[in-house]
């Protein structure tokens, strides 16, 4: 859950992030600046989830697709998995979000 911290001239929000060993890291964020991201009644950590997915998914096909020579094959099957997790989210390839396709 966010809790606002007063940080400078802006309160914060901050959210944990937890890995799969347990290890956390907290991310601080200007408070509201999520709802602005937001559908009407969305959890706030849906949102959160939501970028970190897009984000990633957006990174591991730069990699695959915008890099300079070979791509290791366990880097491709990471992609295509990320482009399943993208579609299963968000009910699109992620292709079709990024507006081509290779």
């Amino acid at each position: 859950m966010a809790v606002p911290q007063p940080v400078g001239m802006v309160e914060t929000e901050t959210y944990t992030i937890e890995g799969p060993g347990g290890d956390t890291d907290d991310v601080e964020l200007p408070a509201g600046l999520v709802d602005t991201l937001s559908e009407q009644g969305e959890n706030p950590t849906q949102v959160i989830s939501d970028i970190v997915v897009q984000a990633l998914a957006q990174h591991a096909h730069a990699l695959v697709h915008h890099s300079h020579g070979e791509t290791p094959a366990d880097l491709v099957e990471m992609n295509d998995e990320m482009e399943a997790i993208f579609e299963d989210r968000f009910g699109m390839p992620l292709s079709e979000a990024l507006g081509h396709s290779h």
